[in-house]
């Protein structure tokens, strides 16, 4: 047997084995969303130590107000409502009316039950632009109250990338009814994989995702994943992202169904009463970044601890031509399962296809690389003096500082 026909029967073997249970609820889906839509809607793993689950819509604007360089503007009710949400300007920001660094009850979200639904809450929106000639992508939307970004080498001090706010998202491409690729969100990016590679339910029908412990970035595979931060290239196991089988979200059973036509730009909900306003805001979902004078916020790099919250689903490339969207990088659709590893993003496989972008030249981070080979103790007296580069005395001052804290 070939090398690329015992890859076939391998990654075949691992999605129909590893696959979750089908959800015994009934899925409330509305008249005229595509069958198919539902019949290969992911099926997302939560990891088992998550602490922010996912989050109804409404509970999140009536714990959120709507603000501009921290000052509260007027809205057409208080709180603000998903079907009013749109009469707010591109420059609102949707701040939390509690300090979230105490951690209040609501942004923690709803566990989903032993059914796989998040009860009482509407987590989720499916979107589907049918582009015609039988292509259609539908996107699988996912909403958190709060995006825990990680700790890099596992220091609580150097936490980064923290939100108020948080949207993910998996999109299944169709072809004349048939999946032929998922593009999985990861942060700033993501990565696609053709159908046939991903892990899928006990039918051998769902695709399955993974989504990492409190930044929620969705990948295809259980396991440890390199985390990258935008312009800031870290070796690998710096800053990681950790997925797991923990409890089992069926998006579908708490979601509102819209078609979306990019000629118009416009929404329409399957059963026409689910709102669609919210969908036309295009301001943040979450707090502005905090300034440096806040005690809560520090930075490093460029990197804040506290960053501002994110736009909502008509800013996620709803008609993009590509499975991956648009931003310039390296854009891989991968025939094998991986998991992100630092460095590999524009490593291919046989099988794999490159379907468009460049990869962008990222600032190498000297500190980290140093403190990452030369020590283990990291103490606040060994990283004060872990690069004799005199290029690096105010990192080593700000490293410091923060370890103190």
């Amino acid at each position: 047997m070939g090398l690329t026909s015992l890859i076939a029967v391998v990654t075949v073997a691992v999605s129909l084995v590893n696959g979750a249970p089908l959800s015994q609820e009934k899925r409330q889906a509305p008249s005229g969303v595509p069958d198919y839509v539902l019949k290969y809607a992911p099926i997302v793993y939560l990891h088992s130590e998550e602490k922010y689950y996912p989050t109804d819509l409404q509970s999140f604007l009536d714990h959120t107000t709507p603000r501009v360089d921290f000052n509260e503007v007027p809205g057409p009710s208080k709180p603000l409502r998903t079907s009013n949400l749109d009469q707010m300007a591109n420059n609102v920001w949707l701040t939390s009316n509690d300090d979230v660094t105490t951690d209040p009850t609501w942004i923690k979200g709803t566990k989903p039950n032993a059914s796989g639904k998040t009860e009482g809450a509407t987590t989720a929106a499916i979107i589907v632009n049918d582009k015609g000639n039988g292509n259609v992508d539908a996107f699988y939307m996912y909403f958190y109250a709060y995006n825990y970004g990680g700790e890099v080498l596992g220091w609580k001090q150097l936490n980064f990338g923290n939100h108020v706010g948080d949207w993910e998202h998996t999109m299944v491409r169709f072809s004349n009814g048939q999946p032929t690729a998922i593009w999985f969100s990861q942060h700033a990016n993501g990565q696609a994989f053709r159908y046939s590679a991903v892990e899928r339910d006990a039918a051998g029908i769902r695709p399955i995702a993974y989504s990492s412990k409190g930044s929620h970035a969705n990948y295809a595979m259980g396991g440890t994943h390199d985390h990258t931060i935008p312009n800031l290239n870290l070796p690998g196991g710096v800053l990681e992202d950790y997925t797991n089988r923990g409890t089992v979200w069926d998006p579908l059973l708490s979601a509102w169904y819209y078609k979306f036509t990019p000629s118009t730009n416009k929404f329409e909900a399957y059963d026409g009463q689910a709102p669609t306003a919210w969908l036309n805001f295009r301001g943040r979902w979450g707090d502005q970044e905090y300034p440096e004078s806040d005690k809560r916020q520090f930075k490093l790099f460029g990197q804040a601890k506290f960053s501002g919250g994110p736009t909502g689903p008509a800013d996620k490339q709803l008609n993009r031509e590509k499975v991956c969207p648009e931003n310039g990088r390296l854009c891989i659709l991968r025939s094998i399962l991986v998991p992100r590893k630092a460095g590999m993003d524009g490593a291919f496989a046989e099988r794999d296809e490159v379907v468009g972008g460049t990869e962008g030249k990222e600032v190498l981070s000297k500190w980290i690389v140093c403190i990452r080979h030369q020590y283990s103790g990291f103490s606040t007296e060994v990283l004060a003096q872990a690069c004799v580069d005199e290029s690096m005395d105010d990192t080593k001052s700000t490293l410091s500082e923060l370890l103190k804290r």
